[in-house]
């Protein structure tokens, strides 16, 4: 019995040590300027729409996303998903079940960061809802956001078509207090987790170049579409760069930089 217990004993001390190494090596891996929400929280949000907005069709609502990455349906992926937007459609009732496939329920099962819509003029609700590959929701969601549609734009899906990455925050003159969020945005590139390799599918790398010291480099091979920072005081200049995951190193778009000012805490 004495043997069992130790052998048991020793096991566990095993596991514990694998653990914490585990979580060494992750910590180690983050570069110290990262950081956690605030909050710690989870969901979606529309980047580009506010409550009430009045917009015509066609028109563009880009995905935000917050506390968790991207990635498509080609297999499963710890700690990602995907977007679906809900058209006048509540959230579901079972958040164990697939969502359907039908006009009210769109899917992103590809990485997509946004949608062009056509709806007919008048009110309508918009919501975010995110899901794992089966498409099974995963308690992550946005707001539900009213928009009322009030014609035509008289523009085309191919007019509004475009392949390129931008940084929506900070704004290029903007001066921030840390901890702060950078959101980055993707037309036409599908944003996944690095274990999917699909053609046409990469992720974000932020360059922060501060006036004083050298250049940062944070690769969000996670898919994620948001990362906090925690940076020191100073003058900075970021840009964004997508790296394809199915040919490693190769750059397929760049943003334009964007200045701001760190302010001290």
């Amino acid at each position: 019995m004495k043997n069992r217990f130790s052998a048991r004993r020793f096991e566990g001390t095993l596991i514990l040590i694998g653990a914490l190494l585990m979580a060494t090596t992750s910590a180690e891996a983050r570069h110290p300027w990262v950081t956690d929400s605030p909050r710690l929280d989870k969901n979606a949000w529309f980047s580009n729409l506010e409550p009430g907005a009045e917009v015509q069709s066609l028109f563009i609502a880009k995905f935000g996303l917050t506390g968790i990455g991207i990635a498509s349906i080609k297999k499963p992926v710890a700690s990602a998903g995907h977007h679906h937007l809900l058209i006048d459609r509540t959230l579901p009732l079972n958040f164990t079940e697939p969502l359907p496939f039908n006009d009210q329920y769109i899917h992103f099962g590809k990485g997509q960061m946004e949608a062009i819509l056509d709806l007919p003029p008048g009110k309508h609700s918009l919501r975010l809802v995110f899901a794992d590959h089966r498409h099974i929701p995963n308690f992550v969601y946005s707001d539900e956001l009213i928009v009322n549609v009030t014609g035509s734009s008289g523009k085309t899906v191919d007019s509004l078509k475009r392949k390129e990455v931008s940084l929506l925050a900070p704004r290029s003159g903007s001066k921030v207090t840390p901890p702060f969020p950078v959101a980055m945005h993707a037309a036409g590139y599908n944003v996944s987790h690095t274990d999917i390799t699909d053609p046409d599918t990469g992720h974000f790398r932020l360059r922060l170049a501060p006036a004083k010291g050298d250049e940062v480099v944070i690769d969000l091979s996670g898919g994620e579409t948001e990362v906090w920072l925690n940076p020191p005081a100073g003058s900075y200049s970021a840009s964004l760069e997508m790296l394809s995951n199915s040919a490693p190193g190769t750059v397929m778009a760049k943003s334009a930089p964007v200045r701001f000012e760190v302010k001290p805490r």
